[in-house]
């Protein structure tokens, strides 16, 4: 394929959106933190929403959210439970910290509401299975809060995979990772195991792991021998304003893993939110045909800044490589995402789906259960995946 013809396959014709502003989409918030800032700032932009109501398990802090933001009238609960039973909803945004992923999702799922979940999916690969169930159930729409996908630049990955430019695909590797990027300045509940439960390989590590694995098909993981420690977020040296925190850290701050997946692909991960280096290297993905190179970030949570690269042979020896054009957001990937889960929350009754499914996401969530739990094992082990 020349490098023209290449480009071309890539191309994606978008399509713009129009909103009816005359049906209201009724949403409440749970969990009033600073990642709920995120979700409130992009409903706020929308002329179809109706955030009627907000619950945070802290007394005041939903109340003061909500005029901090201007928002009037929104009636505010100290549980998801009140707030649900007490409402006709038809979404909420679940921003809770990661260990409370899990109980409010069921709940709201089976009480008929649609949920946008804030990543990491859960923080146990049991606690994902119970949601789905509750999903399968409930027939609602339940979409996890991967803004990433919404970049072009981030579908070109994909794009360029499935137009064949790569060949068979056998070998991924994670890169990026943070040198000096706890986020305590939220806060310890990202840092505490009663509250985050998974420090940077289910917070950053998610959005690695999902550029990847959603660019090649998101193949099932069948084993995982990982690594993780926690050097920098133990050492009160690190924390200049706060070496108490030291002794609240409890999660990792770096993570490393060897995954064997369906098909023959090796996953080589490494995630980090500190660490004596600058990065932890490029993402790559190899095949037969060529390779990718994915210009390395700390987060991987929104874009890359430089363009993606294709390596190939001109004929059968002479190796070249070219550039992917890079495409500016028309809008931000968080008010996307939001819009996307609203779209199709306003569908008809059963023919709304979600933009980032739970099926595909529950491999992710399984490599990172396996990661931790291999760590604590020291050893190899299976990825084994109950049936929904």
């Amino acid at each position: 394929m020349a490098m023209d013809q290449g480009l071309d396959a890539f191309k994606n014709e978008s399509v713009e959106n129009v909103v009816d502003a005359s049906k209201k989409v009724k949403v409440g918030i749970i969990g009033c933190g600073w990642i709920a800032d995120s979700h409130i700032k992009q409903y706020l932009q929308m002329e179809d929403v109706e955030i009627v109501a907000g619950a945070d398990l802290v007394p005041g802090k939903a109340e003061k959210f909500f005029k901090d933001h201007g928002v009037e009238g929104v009636r505010c609960y100290p549980s998801h439970k009140e707030m649900i039973d007490n409402e006709t909803l038809d979404a909420v945004s679940i921003c809770t910290y990661n260990c409370q992923h899990a109980e409010p999702t069921i709940y709201a799922l089976e009480h008929g509401v649609n949920v946008m979940l804030e990543k990491p999916f859960t923080v146990t690969l049991d606690e994902a299975v119970a949601v789905m169930k509750a999903e399968k159930k409930s027939g609602k729409i339940l979409t996890i809060g991967f803004q990433p996908r919404m970049s072009e630049n981030m579908q070109m990955i994909k794009r360029i995979v499935e137009s064949g430019e790569l060949g068979e695909i056998y070998y991924l590797q994670a890169g990026g990772g943070r040198r000096r990027g706890i986020p305590t300045p939220f806060g310890t509940t990202f840092i505490e195991k009663e509250t985050g439960g998974i420090g940077a390989v289910g917070d950053i590590g998610s959005y690695s792991l999902d550029m990847l694995l959603n660019a090649v098909g998101y193949p099932k993981p069948l084993t995982v021998t990982g690594y993780t420690s926690n050097f920098f977020g133990t050492d009160p040296k690190y924390y200049s304003a706060h070496p108490e925190y030291a002794e609240k850290f409890g999660v990792d701050d770096f993570a490393a893993a060897f995954v064997r997946l369906e098909g023959g692909i090796i996953l080589d991960f490494r995630i980090s939110w500190a660490m004596h280096m600058d990065t932890c290297g490029d993402a790559l993905i190899l095949g037969t045909k060529g390779g990718l190179r994915i210009p390395s970030t700390d987060c991987w949570n929104g874009e890359f800044d430089t363009p993606l690269k294709v390596y190939r042979n001109v004929g059968d020896k002479v190796p070249m490589c070219y550039e992917v054009p890079m495409i500016p957001a028309k809008t931000s990937f968080f008010y996307q995402k939001i819009r996307s889960f609203l779209d199709e929350v306003k569908k008809p009754a059963g023919e709304g789906k979600p933009t980032v499914p739970s099926s595909q996401i529950l491999y992710n969530q399984a490599i990172i259960d396996g990661i931790v739990k291999s760590a604590e094992l020291g050893r190899e082990i299976e990825i084994e995946i109950p049936e929904i």
